[in-house]
């Protein structure tokens, strides 16, 4: 897919992080970028200073995606390309120790499904919405309407203790990927997934002034390079994957080589 003004783009979690440093890219590739994000007046901001157009969505909730879409593409007409960045999860373990009471407790199956709707029910909310707004489309080289990059994380082959949901959740992300894929291949819209390592976004850049000894262990634990992975790292993998038509069904790992341990 050739990357240029023609195009319009919807980038989930834009307002920071790596949503935001996808949506730089897209932009100064000439797309036309909305924005999705919970934090309006951060949102905005980020929105008025990049050149983006900025929708406030909480991607739990389908009226709130299906407004999204409406505003970006009454602004920009239908995107044909989605980058999904937002998520919304619960951390614990399976069965832990209860400081109340000494004994133990177990994660919530409402914690769960809180988890489940902020993750992997989320990510099929917006890529089957962008999905049906591609279908319409015309189509383009070798018959492509259309672009779906969904992110996992690398918890969904690695996860942790303490990321029963946030692990399975993101391999679920991955699971979505090749049967969506084929679901819509007769449609030429494609479909891939990115499992981020260690990435220096906002809550991560947080320990630096936090817990200078973590962050310098952080950094250390990438086998090489040995730092966190830049934001406009992972934006240079959307832009392949937005570009290259013959990605499809893929879930790529982009982490220095890291293998993440029980702790």
């Amino acid at each position: 897919m050739k990357i240029d003004s023609s195009l319009s783009a919807v980038v989930t979690g834009g307002a920071s992080g790596l949503g935001l440093a996808s949506a730089q890219a897209l932009l100064a590739a000439g797309v036309k970028v909305a924005i999705f994000d919970i934090n309006e007046e951060n949102g905005q901001k980020v929105a008025d200073d990049i050149g983006a157009l900025f929708c406030k969505v909480d991607i739990t909730s389908e009226e709130s995606v299906l407004a999204g879409f409406e505003k970006a593409r009454a602004a920009h007409g239908q995107e044909r390309v989605l980058v999904h960045c937002a998520v919304v999860s619960k951390g614990g373990k399976t069965v832990s120790k209860d400081k109340e009471t000494g004994g133990f407790k177990r994660f919530s199956t409402e914690d769960y499904a809180f988890s489940a709707q902020g993750v992997l029910v989320a990510s099929y909310r917006v890529a089957s919405i962008a999905a049906l707004g591609m279908a319409g489309l015309d189509p383009l080289e070798d018959g492509e309407r259309g672009a779906i990059i969904l992110t996992s994380s690398a918890a969904a082959q690695d996860g942790q203790v303490g990321q029963i949901a946030y692990g399975s959740l993101k391999a679920g992300v991955n699971g979505l990927v090749l049967p969506m894929a084929r679901d819509l291949m007769d449609l030429g819209v494609r479909v891939n997934s990115i499992m981020p390592g260690i990435f220096a976004t906002p809550p991560m850049l947080r320990f630096k002034d936090m817990n200078p000894a973590m962050w310098d262990s952080l950094n250390q634990s990438v086998p090489f390079p040995r730092r966190l992975g830049k934001p406009e790292e992972f934006a240079s993998l959307v832009m392949e994957l937005a570009r290259n038509s013959y990605f499809n069904a893929q879930t790529i790992r982009l982490d220095g080589a890291i293998r993440m341990p029980p702790r």
